[in-house]
């Protein structure tokens, strides 16, 4: 199972293996207390497609769709496969983000893409 949870909601047991998939780690949130077990900052969207989307709602397609592109690239690729491996190792894996809209945030697409895989 693959869930989804904003890294400053509080860390619960059944969040099973939490990964924090943001290039920049969370503003005024020590690393104890965010609880990660891995920070995969290299599958996140690159700095000019995040601050070109700007977590703009009518950007939001073009947004997926340069991130899909985005995931294609080797280090990106890598990172996925890397989060592939970890879905099938552990019962239940979160995608740790910090944007405060769960709906437009590229958490969403990873999350898509790991039960497309199935």
């Amino acid at each position: 199972m693959v869930r989804i949870k904003r890294v400053y909601a509080p860390p619960a047991p059944e969040d099973g293996y939490r990964v924090l998939v943001d290039r920049l780690w969370p503003r005024g949130l020590g690393k104890e207390a965010a609880a990660v077990a891995l920070w995969l900052k290299e599958i996140a969207p690159s700095t000019e497609l995040r601050r070109w989307f700007g977590h703009d709602p009518a950007r939001w397609p073009e947004f997926a769709r340069r991130y899909r592109e985005e995931l294609k690239t080797p280090e990106r690729a890598a990172a996925l496969d890397r989060l592939r491996r970890l879905r099938q190792a552990h019962e239940v894996l979160t995608l740790l983000y910090g944007a405060r809209d769960a709906a437009l945030t590229h958490a969403t697409l990873l999350k898509d893409l790991l039960a497309e895989r199935r």
